[in-house]
């Protein structure tokens, strides 16, 4: 495989898939960049394998290249991680699609640009995607994302074989500005940051109380289940006559899940199914 980048983000995703066996090519314009790659990958392979509990038979081999004719010559995936500018990326998708062989996936690791606004100079679409990486390996969720021409082989295909690397997959049903994650992050920084502007609390209270609720690692959809999704629509109507504006899709999909009698735990389904009631 091939990353076109040898940024923070390239250098982390290739020494993730060297470290689960795949031979990795960095290509990048800078000489200077291409070796701080490489002396990463080499550096902390070791204990990348470790945090995503890799044991492959063989460590990949990792190469860079100086021409990017060369660099995706023979690669069945090609990882863009160049800077977030449309024009730039539009430009290195024309290329990749040009030069890569036929059947490679072409991927974007963009935090916030969708590939439907990449592929201008792309003949060929449906091998096109974003795959969305955090920081790998203390964050190894990925994200994939369709162009809206991708086939949908490609990203069943990829939904198989990430895990092999130690990541976790996680398909984007729909295109979204910000993903899965960065969307609902977005949210939380938003309100964060209002909270102290309106001087209802103090940064390092947030914070505690921060750790207090997210200590026991219950997840949003959990949590609300146990609240019970009657309660929760309840003070979500509250904050919506103190808050014009807010939208009503939230509201509309829990009364959705009420009106089939999906309360959460008490009723035995909510989002998820418990069973008996309690």
């Amino acid at each position: 495989m091939t990353i076109d980048g040898a940024g923070t983000l390239g250098r982390r995703i290739a020494a993730v898939y060297a470290g689960g066996g795949s031979d990795v090519r960095i290509f990048d314009t800078s000489a200077e960049q291409r070796q701080a790659a490489k002396d990463y990958v080499e550096q902390h392979l070791p204990d990348i394998q470790e945090a995503l509990g890799l044991h492959p038979d063989r460590v990949g081999r990792v190469e860079v290249a100086a021409d990017l004719p060369g660099a995706v010559e023979g690669a069945w995936m090609v990882i863009e991680a160049v800077p977030e500018r449309v024009d730039l990326k539009t430009e290195v998708f024309g290329e990749l699609d040009r030069l890569a062989e036929p059947d490679a996936i072409l991927a974007s690791n963009s935090s916030s640009l969708p590939t439907s606004r990449m592929i201008g100079n792309v003949k060929h679409p449906e091998r096109v995607l974003n795959t969305h990486y955090y920081q790998p390996p203390e964050l190894n969720s990925v994200e994939l994302m369709s162009c809206g021409e991708t086939h949908d082989g490609v990203i069943e295909a990829l939904m198989q074989r990430i895990p092999r690397y130690g990541l976790v997959p996680f398909r984007v049903r729909r295109e979204s500005d910000g993903f899965i994650f960065n969307r609902i992050w977005a949210s939380i920084k938003r309100e964060c940051l209002m909270v102290v502007q309106e001087g209802v609390a103090a940064p390092e209270d947030v914070d505690e109380m921060w750790n207090i609720f997210t200590r026991p690692g219950i997840p949003p959809f959990r949590l609300m289940d146990r609240v019970g999704l009657d309660v929760v629509l309840n003070i979500e109507e509250h904050y919506a006559s103190v808050r014009p504006g807010l939208s009503d899709g939230p509201r509309e999909l829990l009364r959705q899940y009420i009106d089939q009698g999906r309360l959460g735990v008490k009723s035995g389904r909510g989002f998820y199914d418990y069973g008996e009631p309690s």
